[in-house]
């Protein structure tokens, strides 16, 4: 029997932060392959305008408000969006972030942030989507993670132990429910252009692009397609990863290695 790769028709995906930048391409990409999919984001309006563009071309999109973290919040917009469409098959916590803050300068609420955007609430979500993934016996769980988890940056601490936090999740987890039909994986986002930010600036994208093996700093797509891969039924053999997307950054010993290999080019 004929198969099309990477097909998601028939399948209905929560996606967390699917508002712009990564989220807004993973939506993207999981519609245009055929699934339903539910943008969840705490900016609303932005959720919206997107899923009206993708609505313009036939694509099924909805949006949530995704403006509580607490456990018994989360379980509800699992909880809803599977009973509207009486399945739950892939759920993808990309939403993120870290207000900055050296390690001396860093305060509870700073740390509580971080933990409870990053970690706390994959793992809530997570527990929620199990037991309505359990009854098909398959499902995907994603988390967009960073290469954070694994090098390091200046005032981003508590940010790079919160995604290492992530990736030994996506380990455990994928352990305990690999008898259920169920994956669990994760990308790990290298340096990739956003919309309005700080990091994709002219002048800052260029001085990162230097230190990057490939020259450049990566799309939304790039990370989309990977989670559409982990998404798909190509990847049922796959489970307790992280892809890094990250151009090789993670690659060179130092900044020095980029420069004897290319110069200042």
């Amino acid at each position: 029997m004929s198969i099309q790769p990477f097909s998601l028709t028939g399948k209905v995906a929560l996606v967390t932060g699917g508002g712009r930048g990564i989220g807004a391409a993973i939506v993207t990409r999981f519609a245009e392959a055929g699934a339903t999919v539910v943008a969840a984001n705490r900016t609303l309006e932005v959720a919206e305008t997107l899923a009206t563009t993708l609505k313009e071309r036939q694509l099924g999109v909805e949006v949530e408000p995704f403006e509580r973290l607490d456990r018994d919040s989360l379980r509800r917009l699992v909880d809803q969006v599977a009973s509207r469409h009486g399945r739950l098959d892939i759920l993808v916590h990309n939403a993120g972030g870290c207000p900055w803050a050296s390690l001396e300068e860093l305060d509870q609420d700073k740390l509580d942030e971080v933990l409870t955007l990053n970690l706390n609430a994959a793992i809530w979500l997570a527990q929620a989507a199990v037991p309505h993934m359990k009854r098909t016996n398959t499902g995907r769980i994603l988390v967009t993670s960073s290469v954070s988890a694994r090098v390091a940056m200046g005032g981003g601490a508590h940010y790079s132990a919160a995604k290492a936090a992530v990736n030994a999740f996506v380990r455990g987890a994928a352990f305990e429910l690999a008898r259920d039909g169920i994956t669990i994986n994760g990308v790990e986002a290298g340096f990739i252009a956003k919309p309005g930010g700080t990091m994709s600036q002219p002048e800052n994208a260029q001085r990162i692009a230097h230190f990057v093996p490939m020259g450049h700093m990566g799309e939304a797509d790039d990370v989309a397609f990977a989670m559409l891969y982990l998404a798909s039924l190509q990847a049922k053999y796959v489970t307790g990863q992280t892809i890094v997307v990250d151009g090789g950054s993670t690659l060179p010993e130092t900044g020095f290695a980029v420069e004897r290999q290319w110069g200042g080019n």
